[in-house]
């Protein structure tokens, strides 16, 4: 039986709580701001933790204040909205679609913001706010289109996993395509954003992501209670007087803005939205979507993996990509496994 305790206030309102996935989270954050710490004070010029938590509470002297609040601090954030961003988003793909490979990665999102970063650095050599336009306009547009190819009296899982493969397909040729006929300096230039790194983030990319996130989130976490109903059927939660269509719509609109928003922002960062909620999932034990931990499980997922590309290596770093990409489709063999063996599949 699940450990539960139920808090009651005045008027009669009550919140049952599950001890065990509010301890995950706790540990979640706990371990993303630990992670994020370290990364800050690892680089060129070391800053041990201590003097780096003393900065950031305004306490550092003038060069640790340029060094942290200035080169470093806004690349952790963006590692941490982005990982936020891409869990939050695989949450809700893999709850609606109630398959636990429908995430953006599969479903060809990501791929789609891609197309449309390389159409704006390819076909008009666009700057880099321009190309954070293209992918985001790229990405909405890819997840509207499967939207629509999979709508038949309503948009079922399965049904949209085979139409967002399908999709991911053809837009993956025509990024290839792109690439084909750009010229040698546009090519290198278009590999090296679709590789997905944190190197070079700044404030310009910190505010957009973070005020997506502040609109976004408090939205979707309000809509959890729905989505859970919907896990246990569109009938069942119809029944419960929950707006299947209308509630899936928006949970997925938001979902694929905040994917969008985090790949115009670092890239087609690969498998952090496919591992996220599986991870989760499986350290909280319990049902439903788990949103909030799926969320902590990707922002502390894409800071470790940060801090690794950068250290583990030696002398040469690795764009924050490749090790997700590696780690990711290790996990991903590994899920296709497990669900072979359970039938599923």
């Amino acid at each position: 039986m699940r450990n539960h305790r139920v808090l009651r206030a005045p008027g009669g309102l009550s919140l049952r709580l599950d001890v065990r996935a509010v301890t995950v989270v706790v540990l979640l954050l706990l371990t993303a701001l630990a992670a994020s710490v370290v990364l800050i004070g690892t680089g060129d010029f070391p800053i041990p933790a201590g003097d780096v938590v003393r900065t950031l509470l305004g306490d550092g002297n003038a060069g640790q204040e340029f060094i942290v609040n200035e080169l470093r601090l806004p690349r952790v954030l963006v590692g941490l909205l982005v990982g936020a961003s891409l869990g939050l988003g695989g949450a809700l793909f893999q709850a609606v679609t109630r398959n636990p490979l429908g995430s953006p990665d599969v479903l060809g999102l990501g791929q789609g913001a891609t197309a449309g970063a390389l159409v704006m650095i390819v076909l008009f050599s666009g700057s880099a706010a321009q190309v954070t336009v293209g992918a985001l306009v790229g990405g909405l547009a890819t997840g509207l289109a499967i939207y629509l190819l999979a709508w038949k009296r309503g948009v079922h899982g399965y049904r949209l996993v085979l139409v967002g493969i399908g999709v991911s397909a053809i837009v993956t040729a025509i990024n290839g395509y792109l690439l084909t006929v750009s010229d040698i300096v546009d090519a290198a230039r278009a590999l090296v954003w679709m590789t997905g790194s944190l190197n070079g983030r700044d404030w310009e990319q910190v505010w957009p992501l973070l005020g997506v996130c502040a609109l976004l989130v408090p939205l979707v976490l309000a809509g959890g209670r729905g989505l859970r109903m919907m896990e246990m059927g569109d009938d069942v939660a119809g029944a419960l007087g929950v707006r299947v269509e209308r509630v899936r719509a928006l949970l997925m609109v938001a979902a694929v803005l905040l994917v969008a928003t985090a790949t115009a922002a670092a890239g087609p960062v690969g498998f952090v939205s496919l591992t996220a909620p599986q991870l989760a999932r499986r350290l909280t034990r319990s049902p439903g979507p788990n949103l909030l931990a799926s969320l902590c499980m990707g922002a502390a997922l894409l800071v470790t993996a940060d801090w690794v590309s950068q250290r583990a290596f030696g002398a040469d770093q690795l764009p924050v990509g490749v090790v997700t990409g590696v780690l990711g489709g290790v996990y991903l063999l590994w899920l296709l496994v497990a669900e072979r063996r359970a039938g599923r599949i």
